[in-house]
C-alpha cells in the first residue's frame, strides 16, 4: 500500500505544481493586479481599489463588446445544436457508408481553429466575391468581413462549421444509448416520426443536450482564435468580443490591470451563466 501510494503521488503532486504554476498562480496574480493602475510594463504601479471595475460599467467599448459576444454565443450555440442534432439523427440511422460520414463530420474538430480561420478568411475574401460576381449576385460580390453589419456572420459560420463536429459526436453517442425496442413499441402504437422524436428520442438524450448546450455556451462566450484570424476585431470595432479586447487592451494597449478586471468580471459572468443553464437544463430533465 506504501508503495502505492508513492507512486500515486509522484504521479499527482508534480501535475499539481505545474497546473498551480500555469494556471492558477497568475489568475491569482492577475486578480491582485485587477485592484491596481499597472500598465504592464512599468516598474511600480499603485494600489486603486475598486476603481478600475467601477470603471469598466461606465465604459462604452467594453459594454460593446459584451453584447457583441452576447449575441454571437447565443446564435452560434442555438445553431451548432440544432444542425449537430440533425446530422446525429442521420447519421444514426440505417444508411450505407455510415461510418465513413462519422469521420468526415468529425474532420473539422481536429483542425486547429486558426487554421480553419484563416482558410474561411482566404474564402470570403477572394473565392466568395469571385464567385458572387460571376454569378452576378451583390451580395456574395463584396467580401462579408469587410461589412461592419455583416462580419459578425462570417465568423458564426466558421464557428458553426467547426463546432458541430465535437457536439455531433456527443449526440450521436447518447443516440446510440437508446435501446430499439422502445421505438418498436413506440411504432406498434402508432407513434410518428415527430411524436417518436419529442416523446422518446429528445427525452432520452437530454444529459447529452444539457452537456452540448453548456460546451458550446462557454466555447462561443470565449471566441478569441476566430476573430484574431478573421476581423482583428474590426471593421472598426464591430466584431470586437470581449476576450480579444483583453488580450488587446491588456498586451497591446498599456491596460494590464484595467483588462485584468474586466476579466475577473467575465470570468464572473461565465460562471454565472453555466450555473443557470445547468440548473434550468437538469430541471427540464428531471420533468422529461
Amino acid at each position: 500500500m506504501v508503495s502505492k501510494k508513492a507512486a500515486y503521488y509522484s504521479m499527482a503532486i508534480p501535475a499539481l505544481l505545474l497546473f498551480f504554476a500555469f494556471h492558477t498562480f497568475p489568475a491569482l496574480q492577475g486578480i491582485y493586479y485587477a485592484f491596481t493602475n499597472w500598465d504592464g510594463y512599468s516598474e511600480g504601479y499603485d494600489f486603486i481599489g475598486f476603481k478600475n471595475f467601477i470603471n469598466l460599467f461606465q465604459d462604452d467599448n467594453v459594454i460593446n463588446s459584451y453584447l457583441f459576444t452576447f449575441k454571437y454565443a447565443i446564435v452560434v450555440t442555438i445553431l451548432i445544436n440544432v444542425i449537430s442534432l440533425l446530422i446525429a439523427l442521420g447519421l444514426n440511422s440505417r444508411i450505407k457508408y455510415r461510418n465513413f460520414f462519422r469521420g468526415v463530420y468529425f474532420l473539422p474538430n481536429v483542425l486547429g481553429v486558426l487554421i480553419v480561420s484563416y482558410i474561411f478568411n482566404y474564402l470570403f475574401s477572394n473565392v466568395v466575391p469571385t464567385m458572387g460576381e460571376k454569378l452576378g449576385i451583390e451580395f456574395l460580390s463584396t467580401n462579408i468581413l469587410g461589412n461592419e453589419q455583416w462580419a459578425w456572420i462570417g465568423i458564426v459560420i466558421v464557428a458553426v462549421w467547426q463546432g458541430i463536429a465535437f457536439n455531433t459526436i456527443l449526440y450521436l453517442s447518447g443516440l446510440q444509448t437508446i435501446p430499439q425496442d422502445i421505438y418498436e413499441a413506440s411504432s406498434l402504437d402508432g407513434a410518428g416520426k415527430w411524436q417518436t422524436f419529442w416523446k422518446i428520442t429528445f427525452p432520452m438524450i437530454s444529459s447529452f443536450f444539457t452537456i452540448n448546450m453548456v460546451l458550446a455556451m462557454k466555447g462561443s462566450l470565449m471566441v478569441f482564435d476566430q476573430i484574431v484570424a478573421l476581423t482583428g476585431g474590426g471593421p472598426g470595432r464591430a466584431t470586437q468580443s470581449i476576450a480579444f479586447l483583453i488580450y488587446q487592451g491588456g498586451f497591446q494597449g498599456g491596460e494590464f490591470a484595467y483588462q485584468s478586471a474586466n476579466a475577473v468580471i467575465y470570468f464572473i459572468v461565465i460562471v454565472v451563466i453555466s450555473v443557470l443553464q445547468l440548473k434550468f437544463l437538469q430541471k427540464r430533465e428531471m420533468e422529461a
